[in-house]
This record gives structure tokens, C-alpha cells and sequence, in this order.
């Protein structure tokens, strides 16, 4: 009977129905600490590092438990003065160059026409390349009274300027042999040098001139044809830019012992 009475007594007493609140309120915090964490990794900056900071410190020790994280902005770099300048004077070196290049074509105007005459600009300068046809007659070096008026319009462009001038000579890859000129060496070199005796006479600084000879090995078009050979007979007088690239020296790699 007593017995009975404790078990009576044991099944009477109320249920306590709010314990899975404690599982459930340990469960959410687990849940929001895990998306805090999703969220704090997603994206790198300095919002998303404080919400962590945040929720560990709030979770793991209370308001400051993790270390504080610096929000201050960096300075930003300062522009390289020396770059800038650099930028600025190929910019007018270019407006400089774009100039020479229309007057030039401007003057050659009627060979540009008749396709004798080729007036190009890129990196390295202005050239201007003249058919040797406009120039010499075949074989020979000597300019023909025809073709100095023309010279002596470019040579007043050029010596009115700054740049360096280069004047380079080209043949076709036919073989030539006499007393004079043994091989296409010595005519593309003295053909680009009767241009620049020229120029001179005409008032260009000779120290601002350079002649070269190529012979037959830098040509623009095939040698199999006659249209090919004529077009690669020809001077190019190429105004030189005043700013080249910058050099980079190349790191020295020593052999393994």
C-alpha cells in the first residue's frame, strides 16, 4: 500500500514540457555562429571581419574576446613623378612626330599618288620610302636632276627639326658586277650616302644623319616578280623618335657548376 502511494504520488507531478528549449536555444546559436563564420568568408574586407569578431567574441568569451582588427585605410601610393613626366613628353613627342608626318606627306603629295612614294609613322619614327626609280637611274648612284627638288623639299622639313635622320638604302636580290659597285653592298650604301650629301648641302645638321646600306635583305615584296624587284629598289629616310623605349638590362644567368 505505501508503496503504491509513492508511485501515485511520483505519476501525479506535473511535466516540465519547456526542456527542449535548452537543446533548441543551443541549436540556433550553433546555426548563427556557422552563418556568421559563411558570411565573414565569403567576401574579404574589413564589415564582414567585424561581424566574426563579433559573434566569436559574443559566443566564445564575451565582448572583446577576439583581437581587434585595424580599420584604418592605407595611404595610397603617390604617382611616380618621374613615369608622369616620361608619359607627358611621349605624348608630345608623338603630336610632334603625327606633324612631321602630314607635312611630309603633304609635300611628297603628287609621288604619293603614283604610288613612288610611301609615308609611314609607328614607334621608331616617320619614313618616308622613296622608289629607286624616283631616284637613280638602274645601277647607278648618282641622283638624277630630276628627283634633288623633291629631296630638297623634305631636306627643308628636316632641317627645321631635331631628330636624328637615318637614310637607309635597298636593292632587289638581282646580282650586279662592275667596276663600280661589286655587289649590292656597295650600291645600297652609296645611294643612301648620295642621299644624305644631299641633305647636307641642303642645310641638315650632318651630325643628325646616318646612311646604311642593306643591300637585298630586308625586302617589302617577293623577287620573283618585276613588281617585286621594283619595289624593293628604294631609299627610306626614316626621322628617328627622339624618345626610344627604355632599355632593361637582362639578369646574367651563370651555367650550374
Amino acid at each position: 500500500m505505501q508503496y503504491r502511494r509513492a508511485r501515485r504520488k511520483f505519476d501525479d507531478e506535473p511535466e516540465n514540457h519547456e526542456r527542449w528549449l535548452i537543446s533548441y536555444a543551443d541549436f540556433i546559436t550553433l546555426l548563427f555562429a556557422f552563418f556568421v563564420v559563411m558570411y565573414a568568408i565569403s567576401a574579404v574586407n574589413i564589415g564582414k571581419y567585424k561581424i566574426f569578431s563579433d559573434a566569436l567574441g559574443d559566443a566564445f568569451g564575451g565582448k572583446g574576446a577576439a583581437t581587434p582588427i585595424n580599420t584604418q585605410v592605407p595611404n595610397l601610393p603617390i604617382p611616380n613623378p618621374a613615369l608622369k613626366r616620361r608619359t607627358e613628353l611621349l605624348r608630345k613627342e608623338k603630336e610632334q612626330m603625327t606633324k612631321l608626318a602630314q607635312d611630309l606627306l603633304s609635300t611628297m603629295a603628287p609621288l604619293v599618288k603614283e604610288g613612288k612614294v610611301r609615308v609611314t609613322q609607328n614607334s621608331r619614327g616617320v619614313s618616308v620610302e622613296i622608289n629607286a626609280s624616283v631616284l637613280f637611274d638602274p645601277g647607278e648612284a648618282r641622283l638624277m636632276p630630276e628627283s634633288v627638288e623633291a629631296l630638297r623639299a623634305v631636306a627643308s622639313l628636316l632641317k627645321a627639326d631635331s631628330h636624328s635622320v637615318q637614310v637607309e638604302g635597298h636593292t632587289d636580290n638581282q646580282p650586279i658586277a662592275n667596276p663600280r659597285y661589286p655587289s649590292n653592298w656597295e650600291l645600297s650604301a652609296v645611294r643612301a650616302s648620295s642621299v644624305v650629301r644631299l641633305f647636307i648641302d641642303a642645310g641638315v645638321a650632318p651630325e643628325r644623319l646616318t646612311a646604311v646600306g642593306f643591300s637585298a635583305n630586308q625586302p617589302v615584296a617577293g623577287n620573283d616578280t618585276a613588281q617585286g624587284r621594283a619595289r624593293n629598289r628604294r631609299v627610306a629616310v626614316t626621322i628617328l623618335s627622339g624618345i626610344p623605349d627604355p632599355a632593361t638590362e637582362l639578369p646574367t644567368v651563370l651555367p650550374a657548376q
